[in-house]
């Protein structure tokens, strides 16, 4: 008998995040899946490792073609223990999320989600990021999930090309049905982010950040566009910063 395919699952909103429990649910309808995700929440960590500290891990539950652990690490954490110790068999897909608010334009440089998948497309495994654009611990997912479950199947089916991740947004729920998928680039926005400055009762400073995201430009042909217009937005993206157009004139100038 062919074997199912084995899909990795992880995320940064912790293992016990709603989005992550629908993204085991439908990819259970496509293979086995192995879990390991974050003991608690990891947003905003970016790429980040663990050095100054040991990882630890707990198995959660284990059954035929079900294992889940926790871990205390970062999402990278999770993707690099399970690749390197946890596992003897190659992940044919490594998903991400479904993660709880937008990781669209530039919040994908600050996302754990999509750097767990990052990580998944640096070792060679075709990988996904998905996020819902809605922040709430109760997000409504029934119209997101099938979705994820198509886009899922649709990779593992042609896989993606070599080092690259899906960036896959999904808008929040609403009275209005998804439209469809829209492949986009990155959209043009930045956060305006400000300091709520505090004394704690021993008299020292402490602050909380806060801020509200700005759209530069809503360009049509943009992840920002695709969400504001009711489709998923799906930016292919890789772990290569370079500014390739920047090369020539930087080589005039610094020669």
């Amino acid at each position: 008998m062919k074997k199912r395919p084995f899909i990795f699952i992880t995320n940064d909103d912790s293992s016990k995040a709603p989005g992550l429990r629908v993204l085991i649910n439908e990819m259970k309808k496509l293979g086995d899946v192995f879990i390991v995700a974050p003991d608690d929440l990891r947003s905003g960590q970016s790429h980040s490792i663990t050095v100054n500290q040991p990882i630890r891990r707990s198995l959660v539950h284990e059954e035929e073609g079900f294992t889940e652990y926790s871990c205390n690490g970062t999402p990278v954490d999770c993707v690099k223990l399970g690749l390197k110790v946890l596992l003897d068999r190659r992940p044919d897909l490594l998903v991400s999320g479904i993660n709880h608010g937008s990781n669209a334009s530039i919040n994908m440089l600050y996302s754990g989600t999509m750097a767990a998948a990052l990580e998944g497309a640096m070792e060679g495994i075709p990988s996904i990021g998905f996020s819902i654009c809605d922040y709430g611990w109760n997000a409504e997912m029934k119209d997101a999930a099938p979705h994820v479950l198509a886009i899922a199947e649709k990779v593992l089916k042609y896989s993606l090309p070599k080092g690259t991740a899906l960036n896959v947004n999904i808008p929040a729920y609403s009275d209005e049905a998804i439209k469809g998928v829209k492949i986009c680039k990155q959209g043009d926005g930045k956060w305006d982010e400000e300091f709520d400055n505090r004394i704690d009762p021993r008299n020292q400073p402490y602050s909380w950040i806060k801020g509200n995201f700005v759209c530069n430009n809503i360009e049509e042909d943009s992840d920002l566009w695709a969400l504001k217009n009711n489709y998923i937005a799906v930016v292919p993206v890789h772990t290569d910063l370079t500014n390739h157009e920047a090369i020539s004139g930087l080589r005039d100038i610094l020669k």
